[in-house]
């Protein structure tokens, strides 16, 4: 049958422990901050506005990554992730305008645990959150300050059951065709007509690497 109801839900599962319970915090510890520190990647899920301008649009969840703690920890109750170039959809910025509401997972490769923090998202472009960011891979034209609510962390088991992190469990990389080879058969060929993955590297190492130049990065902010 279709679930409805929280009472059938809960009718299909024990009652959750008191240490799950009880280790969801209010704020950033030692532990979660030092987990951000080393953390390279992190998912952020946000929602927004119907295209009647109404709440329930699908919700959405993109990744973003940098050098071990390119999210900054400001304070305990404070996060600051950089906006990195991207496609330029900003669907992930639009919604945090429309619903401030976001979750972030934080990874550590190697690492089977996982750390959730939610909390409410502003968006600066203010010199004195964008400049806190002046001397890394790329100053960015704004910051997503997350006013954190909720610190959780996840244990291994999902990752153990996937193996992740288990080179000799990876399919090779030929089990999917190139983006490039999607994207075509998805919306057509372009006019350009099709990009080889080598190409296709080629550009995005460019394009990293202006990213890594500050004078260019600067002058692509403004």
């Amino acid at each position: 049958m279709t679930l409805r109801t929280r009472e059938q839900l809960r009718a299909l599962y024990a009652q959750p422990g008191e240490r799950a319970l009880h280790k969801q915090l209010p704020a950033l510890d030692p532990h979660a901050t030092r987990f951000i520190a080393h953390a390279p990647f992190c998912v952020l899920a946000s929602a927004g506005m119907a295209s009647d301008g109404t709440a329930g649009a699908l919700l959405d969840a993109s990744p973003r990554g940098g050098a071990p703690g390119f999210v900054k920890v400001v304070d305990a109750h404070t996060l600051w992730l950089p906006d990195a170039g991207g496609n330029n959809r900003l669907d992930t910025l639009e919604n945090l305008l429309d619903d401030p509401r976001c979750g972030l997972l934080f990874m550590i490769p190697g690492m089977d645990e996982t750390l959730r923090v939610n909390g409410l998202a502003t968006l600066r472009d203010d010199a004195a959150a964008c400049e806190a960011f002046a001397h890394e891979r790329q100053r960015p034209k704004l910051v997503i300050e997350v006013a954190v609510r909720e610190v959780y962390l996840h244990c291994a088991k999902a990752f153990m059951r996937s193996q992740l992190w288990q080179p000799d469990s990876w399919p090779p990389r030929s089990v999917m065709p190139t983006l490039n080879a999607m994207i075509t058969d998805q919306i057509g060929a372009s006019a350009a007509g099709p990009e080889s993955e080598a190409a296709m590297r080629a550009r995005y190492r460019e394009q990293l690497e202006r990213e890594a130049t500050p004078d260019a990065a600067r002058g692509a902010a403004h």
